[in-house]
């Protein structure tokens, strides 16, 4: 009775045994460890990143603000036109301090010329305003083009640092020995369409929104070349 109790006993811890190897051990590996092992190229594009969010952030701020006027700007602008109040309306002009008030401001400061230059010069600051707010944007473009090309230089160097360890190895080829090239190809490729793809969406965001300050900036423009042709 004692032996067959022994025999099951070992059975049991056999098969314990047996379920213990067949279970495979689990490796977790976070975000930053997988990073790790894309090389030099990760560092590179990290700094991309950093630099994107900067000038998305900046910029956002910057064309929010340009965005914000008084909607009542316009009507007391052509009440002090109307009573001939020109020095009121550029002191308004002065202490609102956006776009639309220095664009408004040059065309008050050009009455009495022809209708053509004053409208020449309110398009000029036009212009200088929106190249103010679109300084930077063009990094984020070059950012969004250059990620996906940086990613793919570490593809490719990730794939030449594991066939060189495959050659060195002559026939001892291990896949921990090529393990650290496939990483680096693959998590590098990985990295720059990341960087990329928020870079492009970054630009398209700030470029929509300055598109909306331009057509204000038009919009306000037109509106004051016709006060300009309203019948005194």
């Amino acid at each position: 009775m004692n032996l067959l109790q022994i025999q099951q006993t070992t059975n049991d811890l056999g098969t314990a045994a047996a379920e213990a190897v067949a279970q495979p051990t689990e490796f977790k590996l976070s975000i930053l460890e997988l990073a790790t092992k894309g090389g030099w190229i990760m560092i590179l594009l990290a700094v991309l990143s950093i630099i994107a969010v900067y000038i998305f952030i900046e910029r956002f701020i910057a064309v929010s603000r340009a965005t914000k006027y008084d909607k009542s700007f316009m009507d007391r602008i052509r009440e002090y036109m109307k009573e001939g109040k020109i020095d009121s309306a550029k002191a308004l002009c002065r202490g609102n301090s956006t776009p639309i008030s220095r664009m408004i401001e040059k065309g008050l400061s050009r009455l009495g010329r022809p209708l053509g230059d004053i409208n020449s010069a309110i398009e000029n600051v036009g212009n200088l305003e929106v190249a103010k707010l679109e300084r930077g944007v063009s990094i984020l473009s070059m950012i969004a083009s250059a990620a996906p090309m940086i990613g793919f230089l570490g593809t490719v160097t990730g794939m030449i640092r594991a066939f060189y360890n495959m050659s060195m190895a002559g026939n001892n080829i291990d896949i921990e020995l090529l393990s650290s090239g496939i990483y680096e190809a693959m998590v590098t490729t990985v990295g720059g369409l990341i960087v990329g793809i928020i870079a492009y969406f970054f630009h398209a965001i700030i470029t929509n929104k300055i598109q909306k300050v331009v057509n204000l900036l038009e919009g306000k423009a037109t509106e004051f070349m016709d006060v300009l042709n309203e019948p005194a």
